[in-house]
């Protein structure tokens, strides 16, 4: 039979080097007469002077007000129970940081005679900030999943109301939510506050490029508009209002033949966004009283509601023009 093999003795040296590569603060709370003692790491991890005398309440002065009592009464537990305990908490900095603390200890070290407790110190900062996006993600994960489930049931019913069959209800419910589906796929944080979605030209490229030949920008459809980031619910609500428009243009509009001409430009005046939506090469003036739909009032709904704006039509020889003023600060949510 093989022997076990001997535990190995650490001596004080080595101990002391594990506890700094580690991190790790030292305390001793004596509980008789409410003193805490702790070493070097632990006054720096409290942001507390080396010199000061310290007592429980002392320290507990330090711990953030929505933990203080949580704090309070588990250490004040520890002192009738004999065992570890563990617990998580904020403290404030002198520079009014916020840092998280562990402590980790031992209650009355396995004597109830002793009134004392030793434990550690350690800085989990980084965790729990890293926990805390997690959660906001996934948060803000469930939040789009809802907002979009909610926005499809909407599509759903009014889309079943303007259509005559299941056949065209399948293909316009389809193509919008379609339409979607491309501006959530920008969704993503922008740098410099320019917004939390896309930018506007990249939503355009993208929900525009099925409707040219030759790509995006590069063929006859036109884009020219402000760098400016959108939000969530601005890039939602766009997609859907460009994804009418184009429809219009592809069953009535320039975009309906090979030579019709889409240019879309931008500008910023005073506190609005005015984006000019100009067909050439289309249907004539004469022959360009599209009927009055679903995809209109969309529109109409969707400029003035969501976006705080107007959308006006200028029909002219060969063509229309489309003028569509918004809100900056909407376009920013």
């Amino acid at each position: 039979m093989s022997q076990a093999k001997s535990q190995p003795e650490w001596s004080v040296d080595e101990l002391r080097r594990a506890v700094k590569s580690a991190g790790v603060a030292l305390w001793t709370w004596i509980v008789d007469d409410d003193t805490f003692v702790m070493d070097a790491k632990a006054y720096e991890l409290w942001d507390i002077p080396v010199e000061t005398d310290l007592t429980f309440e002392h320290l507990s002065a330090k711990v953030h007000p929505a933990d203080r009592d949580r704090v309070r009464a588990a250490f004040v537990a520890t002192r009738v129970i004999d065992g570890p305990f563990e617990i998580d908490f904020r403290i404030l900095t002198n520079a009014s940081d916020v840092r998280w603390i562990s402590a980790r200890g031992q209650g009355n070290e396995g004597d109830a005679t002793t009134n004392k407790m030793t434990g550690i110190f350690l800085d989990v900062t980084g965790r729990k900030q890293a926990e805390e996006g997690h959660e906001l993600l996934a948060g803000e994960m469930s939040h789009r999943v809802k907002n979009l489930l909610a926005l499809a049931a909407g599509l759903t019913t009014i889309t079943s109301r303007s259509t005559d069959t299941k056949e065209e209800m399948v293909k316009q419910l389809t193509q919008r939510l379609t339409a979607l589906g491309r501006a959530h796929e920008l969704v993503r944080p922008l740098p410099d506050n320019q917004g939390s979605a896309a930018l506007l030209g990249d939503l355009l490229s993208v929900l525009l490029a099925p409707y040219d030949d030759v790509g995006a920008f590069a063929g006859r459809i036109r884009v020219a508009v402000p760098r400016m980031g959108l939000g969530e619910r601005a890039a939602t609500s766009l997609a859907l209002v460009i994804h009418e428009l184009a429809t219009n243009s592809l069953k009535y509009g320039a975009l309906s033949n090979d030579a019709g001409l889409l240019d879309i430009s931008g500008t910023v005046v005073e506190d609005d966004i005015e984006i000019v939506w100009s067909e050439h090469g289309g249907v004539s003036a004469e022959s360009s009283n599209v009927p009055e739909g679903y995809g209109s009032k969309l529109l109409h709904r969707t400029i003035s509601g969501q976006l705080g704006g107007s959308i006006d039509y200028n029909w002219v020889e060969g063509g229309v023009v489309v003028t569509l003023r918004m809100r900056e600060s909407r376009l920013s949510a």
